[in-house]
């Protein structure tokens, strides 16, 4: 199982956020696209979940185009989006938003036990980490063909987030997570690919052992061209 981008381009109005960006993330596997706020990262995972259209390109999965294919359909078909904010019922209780996706949520809290005790808690009081903790639960839960992530340890302890990734590394489906930075965890484990964007671009793809071993690999340069105090673009 393989889900792509080919050539694809998504603007914001006048700006153009994505120009002609290729990537593919096959399944199982993880898949990591890496780069700072205002390069894309966001911008092609929603692409790939459809809850932006594309401007030109195509979504292609498993040797089909579904570029038109709304949201709700692709996630009916097995693909989970994990948004970076309100990725939870905050009204409803811990208990609650589980329960809309699994009747037996044992195995959420095996995952996260940290969500035991806040079971009766309505999700919206719930920290950061711990709203990060309970969305995830829930995409574990739906047994997803594909689970997109933008940033899922966003706000967790190194422990928790370390165990994050082992979980979705883990999963018998085609994983792909936006992060700002490669987690540590990461950065030697074979198999896992990495597509660093800029500006909207693909600028590195390989294994993230092979990008760990180009000089300065600990930082996200600036782009070609970039200004000082330009504004920034559209969100990443």
């Amino acid at each position: 199982m393989t889900l792509s981008l080919r050539h694809a381009r998504v603007r914001y109005g006048p700006l153009e956020a994505l120009h002609g960006v290729t990537l593919a993330a096959p399944g199982p596997g993880l898949t990591v696209l890496l780069g700072r706020n205002g390069s894309g990262r966001t911008t092609a995972l929603r692409a790939l979940a459809g809850t932006v259209p594309l401007s030109g390109g195509a979504v292609v999965w498993d040797g089909v185009d579904v570029s038109r294919m709304p949201a709700f359909e692709r996630a009916r078909r097995g693909l989970c989006l994990v948004p970076e904010r309100q990725a939870v019922f905050g009204s409803l209780t811990v208990r609650e938003n589980l329960e809309l996706t699994a009747r037996d949520h044992a195995a959420a809290l095996d995952a996260y036990p940290q969500l035991v005790p806040l079971l009766p808690r309505r999700a919206g009081t719930l920290s950061g980490g711990e709203q990060r903790m309970l969305a995830l639960s829930r995409a574990l839960l739906a047994r997803a063909r594909v689970v997109l992530a933008d940033e899922p340890a966003q706000g967790m302890s190194p422990a928790v987030a370390a165990r994050t990734y082992e979980l979705l590394g883990a999963l018998d489906a085609c994983v792909v997570v936006a992060e700002q930075r490669l987690p540590p965890g990461l950065r030697r484990r074979p198999g896992v690919l990495v597509y660093e964007l800029r500006r909207g671009a693909v600028v590195f793809s390989g294994e993230a052992r092979e990008r760990e071993r180009r000089p300065g690999a600990g930082r996200t340069p600036r782009g070609p061209g970039a200004a000082p105090g330009r504004r920034p673009g559209p969100p990443g």
